[in-house]
């Protein structure tokens, strides 16, 4: 596999880094500056290093992401942001994505702490829905980084703005940082850090049973602690949100796809077809033939 250097070995504050078809690229660690990332076809590969923040978004097809918490696909139409541990970002079907990625203390000249405050807002990490105007903004970002004629604003006027827009875009997590244990915005964010990281946990493993003491282990908590804090702040236990996760996924398979139910009980972890069943009236308040029928009328409707 060959490995490509990022354009623009200089100084700027912002650099170019383009991606192409069976490439890969590894930035260096000590570098001080932001690379805006247009990666295209099947095989490119973008290995990031620890203490770097990342956000990125697929133009078309599916990207497979890769950290020290396991495999995960992002999909079109989503975008993920991370931070602090290695990121791998594999394309392995034809597609294009496009993200900003560098050391935090290069994020840091895009974020000033508001009126009154010491510390600096913060990013947190998260797969979320990708607005289109946020999309745009990356593409114009990595334009102007590349020095297309037709975008004339400063990158670094774009990153600031790009900034504004993700934490406009995470403006759900301020109840939840000011629920969080600490006497300083600081120690907020690092307590909400370690809880957004359990909850990406559960999130990949998709089986609906998380290992407490996995995700007590990936918070530096005890499991009690880690269930008395996220219950604090999010308003259930971490085993709790695997089951309401759980469920969304059953309602999804349910009612977008013919599989058999035995088979979406088994994906699921559910101990038998019978409790499956219970479990998916309890909440939804119908059997998974009713639902399966709502949807047909639907679309005989929609035709």
């Amino acid at each position: 596999m060959n490995s490509i250097p990022p354009r623009g070995a200089g100084t700027e504050a912002i650099r170019h880094m383009a991606l192409h078809s069976a490439r890969s690229a590894e930035p260096d660690p000590a570098t001080d500056a932001l690379h805006a990332i247009h990666a295209a076809g099947r095989g490119s590969r973008l290995s990031l290093p620890a203490g770097w923040l990342v956000v990125c978004a697929p133009m078309s097809g599916c990207l497979q992401l890769e950290s020290d918490a396991g495999l995960w696909s992002l999909p079109a139409t989503r975008m993920q942001v991370w931070r602090d541990t290695p990121l791998r970002i594999d394309c392995p079907s034809p597609g294009a994505w496009v993200g900003l990625a560098g050391p935090l203390r290069a994020w840091g000249r895009h974020l000033r702490p508001a009126p009154g405050q010491a510390a600096a807002p913060c990013i947190f990490p998260r797969q979320d829905d990708c607005p289109r105007t946020l999309r745009r903004l990356l593409v114009r970002l990595v334009r102007a980084a590349r020095g297309y004629p037709a975008i004339e604003a400063d990158p670094s006027l774009l990153a600031g703005a790009l900034c504004a827009s993700l934490l406009d875009q995470q403006r759900d997590l301020d109840e939840p940082l000011q629920r969080c244990s600490g006497r300083t915005l600081q120690r907020r964010q690092q307590t909400l850090l370690r809880l957004l990281r359990v909850r990406h946990l559960i999130e990949i493993h998709d089986d609906g049973r998380p290992d407490l003491a996995m995700l007590a282990r990936s918070a530096n908590y005890s499991p009690w602690h880690l269930m008395r804090m996220h219950r604090e702040v999010f308003g259930q236990t971490p085993c709790e949100y695997a089951s309401q996760l759980r469920l969304q996924r059953a309602w999804s398979l349910v009612r977008s796809t013919q599989l058999p139910i035995c088979e979406i009980t088994e994906a699921l972890g559910f101990e038998s077809q019978s409790s499956f069943c219970r479990a998916f009236k309890k909440s939804f308040r119908c059997t998974t033939t009713q639902a399966r029928q709502v949807q047909a009328d639907d679309a005989s409707l929609a035709a």
